[in-house]
């Protein structure tokens, strides 16, 4: 169980320095110590709720985590719409596309 609390600890160090491969080496270890915990009967209550509330508050870390991670995606790939193209507004107030084409470059001069 001491193993367990330590292990959710270096969890949550992981999450908040956003080391996302550390995550993905905790997990297998992660995962036995759970299943070796689940198959034996605990007796200690308080021990039981202090990695509860540990896995709870690395849960809303991850949520936390992928939130972000979904944020970025989002917003490249807005980035990548934006790149090919230009929405803008003309004095009629109507919407109007600029697209840019692939091969035009822009001339630089000293």
């Amino acid at each position: 169980m001491i193993e367990l609390s330590d292990l959710l600890d270096t969890e949550r160090e992981a999450l908040l320095k956003g080391d996302l491969e550390k995550l993905n080496e905790l997990l297998v270890s992660k995962e036995a110590l759970i299943e070796a915990m689940n198959s034996t009967p605990q007796s200690d209550l308080s021990a039981m709720q202090m990695l509860d509330s540990k896995v709870r508050r690395n849960q809303l870390l991850m949520d936390g985590a992928l939130e972000g991670i979904r944020a970025v995606a989002s917003r490249l790939a807005k980035l990548r719409e934006v790149k090919g193209a230009l929405e803008t507004y003309g004095a009629d107030g109507k919407k109007h596309d600029i697209v840019a084409l692939p091969d035009s470059s822009v001339e630089r001069r000293a």
